[in-house]
């Protein structure tokens, strides 16, 4: 259960995004107003890069300042990386590391992600923005610590693993202190996301095989729920992606039938469910921001896709230049700044910025 790419239950290694496809004059007036993009479809800008020697490069957090962090792979091994937003490209690794994973990235600056050891068993790590790095375990993990998210104060949350190599929840306090948590009934969790509230967005397997969403509030308080429709037999599943600072969660979920929805869920609990534009079985959201836009990716007739949705529902689609393959947003700032990856005809993996 780790926290993978939006397209990652199709392709068990995937995620998704993409250029401008269809916008009608109502559909960019919407948008304008919501997000306040550019009226032009030629007014977005899509960046593409690479770490320098990369066989692949993986962009998986953007922050306020437009700083992403993300792994990449060379001949050696896996590594990780931070960009800033003039270009600048820093690499690093976690001393000693088999193979180093960035995940997510505070306003601050700090990268949360795992590396690890020759054994495959993983740890935590932190690394400040002066390159000073904190690695870290959950006191009862036997078979790794995995974070997923990072708060702007510091707080980690994510999933250690069990003898049995299962997940279950924690949360690292700024202090260090550990707390582990997961809904009742579960066999297994994974925290996702973590707002700067403090809450916390996740999701968790039942004695059945069926995947579900929670909620834990920063008292600890834990809301377990499913999507309407989604379905109920072993494999089916209600995926929590992300939360933003109101406490709204999107992600996404598989109906009785196997076709993949995208979700918006309330604080009260309301659900909105969606799909992309011409959609053929996927739509997954990955990230949603303070304004409520979300970005993700969607499966059409030609293949995988990004999209942006505004807070009132409009969709704007788009395709990183150079990809064959899918194009695969990650995250999304406060501004509207969206990072991910794409795949070229070589299936290799190479990053984008997507700025307004």
């Amino acid at each position: 259960m780790r926290n993978r790419p939006a397209f990652a239950d199709l392709c068990p290694v995937g995620t998704t995004t993409g250029p401008w496809k269809r916008l009608a004059v109502l559909c960019l007036a919407l948008c304008s107003l919501e997000l306040g993009l550019s009226r032009s479809a030629d007014a977005q800008t899509i960046t593409t890069f690479d770490v320098p020697g990369a066989r692949d490069t993986f962009p998986q957090g953007i922050n306020p300042r437009g700083v992403i962090a993300g792994s990449y792979s060379d001949i050696i091994g896996g590594h990780g990386f931070v960009r800033a937003p003039n270009g600048a490209l820093t690499t690093f690794d976690v001393p000693d590391a088999a193979r180093t994973t960035a995940v997510s990235i505070n306003p601050l600056g700090v990268v949360t992600g795992f590396y690890d050891e020759a054994s495959f068993v993983t740890h935590g790590f932190l690394r400040a923005p002066d390159g000073a790095l904190t690695t870290f375990d959950v006191p009862v993990a036997v078979r790794g610590t995995e974070p997923a998210a990072i708060r702007p104060a510091g707080a980690v949350t994510g999933c250690y693993r069990d003898g049995n190599g299962q997940c279950h929840s924690f949360l690292r306090g700024p202090d260090g202190a550990f707390t582990t948590f997961e809904p009742a009934g579960a066999i297994a969790s994974f925290a996702t996301s973590i707002n700067p509230a403090g809450a916390i967005a996740g999701n968790y397997v039942d004695a059945n095989s069926v995947e579900h969403g929670f909620v834990r509030a920063l008292d600890g308080t834990l809301t377990t729920f499913d999507a309407p429709g989604a379905g109920t037999s072993p494999g089916n599943f209600t995926f929590a992606a992300g939360i933003n600072a109101g406490g709204v969660t999107t992600g996404r979920f598989n109906d009785a039938n196997g076709v993949v929805h995208a979700f918006l869920r309330a604080p009260d609990g309301a659900f909105t469910t969606f799909d992309a534009p011409d959609a053929l079985f996927f739509t997954a959201a990955a990230s949603i921001n303070a304004a409520g836009a979300i970005t993700g990716s969607y499966v059409d007739a030609n293949g995988p896709h990004g999209f942006l949705r505004a807070p009132a529902g409009a969709f704007i689609t788009f395709d990183a230049p150079g990809a064959s393959r899918g194009t695969n947003p990650m995250s999304i700032n406060p501004g509207g700044a969206i990072t991910g990856w794409y795949l070229d005809a070589n299936s290799r993996g190479h990053g984008f910025l997507r700025s307004r």
